[in-house]
């Protein structure tokens, strides 16, 4: 429990705190071990006890300080100034000092740094201050070859390498932060395509057939207005029935695409409530066939409807699929096949609802139609795993058969779908 109660408080910690946090406590260690401490055994040539006597020494071990401190502050602002800060500050520490090279835990802070760098900018930025520290450690080794030093085993190799492994860190995890931007990118306009298809279809279903059923119901009225006054009343009151639905249904898909947030419901109040609440509900399913092929009779379509097997509650999506194809098919065969009748055949199988419907007339597409019909039809087919065929039948007219799978459902699941 503790472990877990402190993760999120090392996340909050800024990187500069840690830049500085790590920088001073190698700066300060060698202070007290070394010149604070009464004196004892412990030496260091680095380090030596009267190496702060001096008051210009101690004022640029100040003055390191203060660098360091002030690039630990802006380092996530000012990312490429914090960093020479800590560079200069770290130089600075080994100047008071009289050095002839960087302690690799006074490094540290600069790699720290580094490693931040290359997880929030761009691979030119990090490289190039990769390569400002890279360029300070060959300034010393450069110096102590020209002084003519060669005691002992340079630390500059190993520094280096620190700084290579800071810098692939850093890069680690931009490269992780950007692929993991770039999936949510994807996703995102993949969500946004799907639902302008989805918007697409509903719209080409439910808009283009009521459409289609006004305008031959207006056609037959104004043929027959002055010599048939009651079958011209008859198909304006269909048109009118066609267009409230036609209404009713870009309501509905209008109020779905405003509701953003389902909490935006308890702003309305009573009835503007219940009528946004209702208006969101499913729009159609195969208990509107029967409807359905009424209408298209009425256009001048006989549409014969025929149930098999035991009729049983659907899943929505799949419910809603079977009628927007039996939807379209039944419209094209009105407006494009010149048949008299159509027949409309759902099939509840086990597994699989199969839904076909054919005609007799001149076939008005092929398989290969490039119509937004036979699209949005093959579309919700395979949204579903389904399979869609559709084209010319052998002995004229045409024919359409989509076979969408039934997920199981449990007993209960059943029962509230007849609810």
């Amino acid at each position: 429990m503790p472990a877990s109660l402190s993760l999120p408080l090392l996340k909050r910690l800024p990187p500069g705190l840690w830049t500085t946090l790590a920088w001073s406590a190698a700066a300060v260690q060698p202070i007290v071990e070394y010149v604070v401490t009464p004196p004892g055994r412990a030496y260091s040539l680095d380090f030596p006890r009267d190496g702060l006597d001096s008051p210009a020494a101690r004022a640029l071990l100040a003055v390191a300080f203060v660098l360091v401190l002030a690039g630990g502050a802006v380092l996530r602002r000012r990312t490429s100034t914090a960093y020479a800060l800590v560079i200069a500050g770290t130089v600075a520490s080994t100047v008071a000092w009289r050095q002839d090279e960087i302690p690799p835990l006074q490094f540290l802070a600069v790699d720290l740094a580094l490693c931040y760098i290359a997880a929030v900018r761009s691979r030119r930025n990090s490289l190039a201050a990769a390569a400002g520290a890279l360029g300070v450690l060959a300034c010393y080794f450069l110096l102590r070859l020209l002084a003519g030093d060669d005691s002992g085993i340079a630390p500059e190799p190993f520094l280096a390498l620190t700084v290579a492994v800071a810098w692939l860190i850093g890069n680690s995890v931009y490269q992780a932060r950007a692929h993991t931007e770039e999936l949510y990118a994807r996703a995102a306009a993949q969500a946004v395509t799907a639902e302008r298809l989805r918007i697409a279809r509903e719209m080409h279903d439910t808009v283009a057939h009521n459409i289609g059923i006004i305008a031959l119901q207006a056609g037959a009225a104004a043929r027959v207005v002055e010599t048939q006054p009651a079958r011209a009343r008859e198909a304006m009151l269909t048109v009118e029935k066609a267009g409230r639905e036609t209404l009713s249904g870009l309501r509905r898909m209008l109020g779905a695409l405003r509701q953003a947030d389902p909490d935006q419901d308890q702003e309305g109040t009573g009835e503007d409530h219940g009528r946004a609440r209702a208006s969101l509900q499913p729009a159609a399913g195969l208990s509107d066939v029967e409807r359905l092929a009424e209408t298209a009779t009425a256009a001048g379509v006989r549409v014969e409807v025929c149930w098999q097997g035991r009729r049983r509650p659907l899943p929505a999506d799949i419910d809603l699929a079977a009628f927007r194809i039996v939807q379209e098919s039944v419209t094209n065969a009105v407006r494009h096949s010149g048949a008299a009748s159509c027949r409309v055949r759902v099939d509840y199988r086990a597994d699989e609802l199969a839904v076909e419907v054919s005609d007799r007339g001149k076939g008005g597409g092929t398989s290969t139609d490039s119509g937004y019909g036979l699209i949005g039809m093959r579309e919700r087919a395979a949204l579903l795993h389904g399979d869609f065929t559709a084209g010319p039948r052998p002995g004229g007219g045409f024919l359409v058969l989509a076979r969408l799978p039934i997920p199981a459902m449990t007993e209960a699941e059943e029962k509230a779908g007849a609810r």
